[in-house]
């Protein structure tokens, strides 16, 4: 079963009684957010119409959505495109996310529990096995689900939702990364982070996520130096 089939179970399992708009937007915005589209990707209305085995309304109001998001881009004639990152693009969403999300760890910190950082580790060691065997779905997955638990800790639903779109603008281009380049050499500071966590220590918390984004988005920032500076 592929990642997409997984989460559309799931998006339809967890809310049976939810519009189909809804599932729809949760189906296209895991497959933008774990690259299943490709940066600049075209796609047609009625070829997701198509794809989703959706109707016509629901499709058009997901897509309205993830455009609001900026996930997606209205090309006219019926299609919209994939968001490619640009050079400026990036540096704005660095800013950004050391911002939001080095504050939303530190206030995460503050929260915890003990069983909570049990469970991130859990999480993190399934990122770690992913990323022992090339597993590019399973690393953006695990990965994604330990900052988004992370963050649900802080119990800031404005900052998270933000994130939460932020990482819609990368996501496509972090999965191109991890095709060409695979997943042995990935950084991230989730064990750092978690010491601190254990430690009480919400500075140093913080100082680990500023870091693990950091490191993070300078891999894009590579590829988009290989690649004439876009996506």
């Amino acid at each position: 079963m592929t990642l997409i089939e997984t989460e559309t179970r799931r998006a339809q399992s967890t809310a049976p009684g939810a519009p189909a708009h809804e599932t729809i937007y949760k189906v296209l915005r895991t497959q933008i957010l774990f690259g299943e589209m490709a940066p600049g990707q075209h796609v047609t209305i009625q070829g997701l119409v198509q794809n989703l085995g959706a109707g016509m309304t629901p499709v058009r109001e997901a897509i309205r959505r993830l455009i609001s998001d900026g996930a997606l881009q209205f090309q006219g004639n019926r299609r919209v495109s994939v968001l490619k990152l640009a050079r400026s693009d990036l540096e704005q969403l660095i800013f950004l996310r050391k911002t939001i999300e080095t504050d939303l760890t530190v206030r995460a910190a503050q929260r915890i529990t003990q069983s909570e950082i049990v469970g991130l580790g859990r999480i993190d060691d399934a990122l770690d096995a992913a990323i022992a065997v090339g597993d590019v779905a399973g690393y953006l997955r695990f990965n994604f689900a330990f900052h988004q638990t992370l963050y649900t800790v802080a119990d800031a639903p404005i900052l998270t939702e933000l994130t939460d779109r932020l990482w819609l603008h990368f996501g496509p281009s972090l999965r191109v990364f991890c095709g060409r380049f695979g997943t042995q050499n990935l950084p991230d500071r989730h064990k750092e982070l978690l010491a601190a966590l254990t430690a009480r220590d919400p500075m140093a918390a913080g100082q680990a996520m500023e870091m693990d984004v950091v490191q993070g988005m300078q891999l894009i920032s590579e590829m988009l130096d290989d690649t004439s500076h876009s996506l």
